[in-house]
């Protein structure tokens, strides 16, 4: 019964949006990666050798853009796939969810643009930097409210998201000070990426068993971190494994790299609720 409730929840959200209300939907779009902050000593080195600082090029990667009917300006929510790349069927599914409860979404594109099919176990590209890249892109379109973006990350984008809620002692990227994320939603991440306190309101999604990125390493973080910094809700899902909202990982489950990936449909459709709740929040005026 609580499973047939749950569904009919989700079911409602669904059904609130008309999904030929969304213009623009799926757009392909091209931008840049923000490029790292040029550093004080680099500053008077190039200026005693007579030459002008300037950051290192930055690289032009893609996305996807769907907006909702209407001028806005809306709030926006920028999506970081996992190791596995950006599947247009996922996309698309969630660029139709966001889309409809009112938001700008855009879907990064970290490995097309650099012709990396998959990095599921070799070195990954800066993620962060391709956010931020969104983040100031975004910034600067009339329809999307610059001060109301969230980032939203599965598995090895959701390690992203959680490093870039965590407080860094300099600036990194060249980006302005006051653009920053608004708040950050990670699906199964390792929360031991991120430092003890974040800097913006902060919910993590991840399966009890999951054994990629364990769940009790977020407990243990959560220990750590002792409620400090802002806030941090941190859901687990009984019995739900990695993957467990990726209808493709099948609901008997398979190997992936080593390890268990299993679709959880309970799981996935209570994670769907506080997303939209958490969204729904974070973002409001």
């Amino acid at each position: 019964m609580r499973v047939q409730i749950i569904a009919c929840l989700v079911l409602t959200i669904l059904a609130s949006f008309d999904p030929q209300a969304t213009v623009s939907a799926d757009e392909l779009v091209k931008f840049d990666s923000a490029a790292y902050a040029i550093g004080k000593l680099q500053q008077r080195l190039a200026r005693q050798r007579g030459e002008t600082p300037t950051s290192a090029p930055a690289t032009a990667i893609e996305g996807y853009l769907s907006k909702p009917d209407g001028s806005g300006p809306f709030p926006a929510v920028v999506y970081l796939h996992p190791c596995s790349g950006l599947s247009e069927r996922t996309r698309k599914q969630i660029a139709e969810l966001i889309t409809g409860w009112g938001y700008v979404f855009l879907a990064v594109d970290s490995f097309g643009p650099r012709g990396i099919m998959e990095a599921c176990d070799q070195p990954t590209p800066n993620v962060q930097a391709d956010a931020l890249g969104a983040l100031l892109y975004l910034s600067k379109l009339a329809f999307a409210d610059p001060k109301r973006i969230a980032v939203l990350g599965w598995s090895q984008g959701g390690i992203a998201a959680l490093q870039l809620a965590s407080t860094h002692p300099v600036g990194l990227f060249a980006i302005p000070d006051e653009l920053k994320f608004r708040a950050a939603v990670a699906y199964y991440p390792f929360c031991s990426v991120a430092t003890d306190q974040l800097t913006i309101p902060t919910l993590i999604l991840i399966g009890e068993l999951d054994d990629i990125t364990p769940a009790k390493n977020c407990e243990h973080w959560m220990e750590q971190r002792a409620g400090k910094g802002a806030p941090v809700k941190l859901v687990i899902y009984p019995g739900a494994y990695h993957s467990f909202n990726v209808a493709a990982a099948s609901r008997d489950g398979m190997r992936f790299y080593g390890h268990w990936v299993k679709y959880d449909a309970d799981a996935a459709q209570r994670s769907v609720l506080e997303v939209h709740d958490f969204l729904a929040t974070e973002l409001a005026k």
